[in-house]
C-alpha cells in the first residue's frame, strides 16, 4: 500500500508544543499520515534505549519508520580509510532502524571529487559490492538499502547510476528524489509522461516487483547552473516539480511507493497534501 509521511519534524510539530521524536508518531497519526523518516544526517547519535522508545511509539500508532543515513557518506572517496567510515555510517543506521522496527535506510552514494565521472561511478559500484557483503555478514539482508538520486551535478546519483547500483543485489532498492532529478535536469519533470518515462525505465531495468514499493523523496527545489540550491515548500510556484502528474503515473503503473516529503519546514502538511492529491486522482 502506498504510504505518505514527513522527513523529520516540521515547524508545526514544535509550534504545537511537541518536543520528542517519540511524539512524532502521534503527530503523524493525527494528520492521517502513514510513515516517517528519521534522519541520522549529522551522525548516528542516539542510545539503543532511545531507539527502542521511538520504535515502540511508532508501532503503537501503526506508523512505519525509515532512516536517512549520515549525509557525509562518500563511496567514491579515493581514501580507503575514509571510505571505511561510509560503510560504518550505513551499517550503524541499519542497526538502529532495525531496533526501531523499520526496514529502510536511504543513503547518498558519493561525490565525484577530482576524478572522472566514470572513475567515481566505478569506485562507488565497487564499494557498494563490499557494502552488500557487510550487509549479509551482519544479518541485515532483510532490510532495504536505498541509494538516492542526487540534485547537484558534482554528486554521484543520476537515475541511471542509482539503477545501476541497485542491480548489485536485491537488498538495494532505489530512493528516487524527484525534486533532485528535476533540479539536476533543470526543470525536466512537468507532465505525467515525464514521470512515466522514468518509472517505466526503472521497471524495465529492475523488474516490477523490485520497483513496486520503491522509496520516494519529494519536494520542490530551487536550482541553478550546478543543480540543486535549496528545498522549498509547496507554496512555491516557480521551480516545481508538481506532484499531481506523478500521482497519475503511479496509479496507472500500479506502483505503491513509500513517499517522504522533504519540504522546507512544511514536511507534514505537504505530505498530507500529496496524499489528498493521490486519493483524488481518477484514472
Amino acid at each position: 500500500m502506498i504510504k505518505f509521511g514527513p522527513s523529520g519534524n516540521c515547524e508545526a510539530f514544535y509550534s504545537e508544543g511537541y518536543k520528542h521524536t517519540e511524539q512524532a508518531a502521534e503527530f503523524c497519526k493525527n494528520r492521517n499520515l502513514d510513515c516517517y523518516e528519521y534522519s541520522f544526517g549529522r551522525g548516528v547519535n542516539l542510545s539503543e534505549g532511545k531507539a527502542v522508545a521511538i520504535g515502540e511509539a511508532f508501532e503503537k500508532q501503526q506508523i512505519e519508520i525509515s532512516a536517512h543515513a549520515p549525509y557525509f557518506i562518500n563511496f567514491a572517496n579515493p581514501d580507503d580509510e575514509a571510505a571505511q567510515k561510509s560503510f560504518s555510517y550505513v551499517l550503524q543506521s541499519a542497526k538502529f532502524i532495525k531496533i526501531m522496527g523499520g526496514e529502510r535506510i536511504v543513503f547518498h552514494p558519493a561525490a565525484q571529487g577530482k576524478v572522472s565521472r566514470e572513475e567515481a561511478v566505478n569506485k562507488t559500484e565497487e564499494r557498494l559490492k563490499i557494502l552488500r557483503d557487510y550487509i549479509y555478514l551482519n544479518g541485515y539482508e532483510n532490510l532495504k538499502f536505498c541509494p538516492e538520486t542526487m540534485g547537484k551535478f558534482a554528486q554521484i546519483g543520476t537515475l541511471e547510476e542509482v539503477i545501476r547500483f541497485c542491480k548489485i543485489d536485491n537488498c538495494f532498492i532505489p530512493a528516487i528524489d524527484f525534486g533532485h532529478i528535476n533540479a539536476r535536469e533543470q526543470g525536466s519533470l512537468k507532465t505525467e509522461s515525464d514521470y512515466a518515462e522514468r518509472l517505466e525505465y526503472m521497471i524495465a531495468e529492475l523488474g516490477y516487483e523490485r520497483v513496486r514499493n520503491f522509496h520516494v523523496h519529494f519536494s520542490k527545489i530551487m536550482y541553478g547552473g550546478k543543480g540543486e540550491i535549496k528545498h522549498l515548500t509547496f507554496e512555491d510556484t516557480e521551480y516545481g516539480p508538481e506532484f499531481e502528474p506523478l500521482a497519475i503515473a503511479l496509479k496507472k503503473l500500479k506502483l505503491e511507493p513509500y513517499i517522504i516529503s522533504e519540504s522546507a519546514g512544511t514536511q507534514a502538511s505537504d505530505a498530507a497534501i500529496m496524499k489528498q492529491i493521490y486519493n483524488s486522482v481518477d484514472i
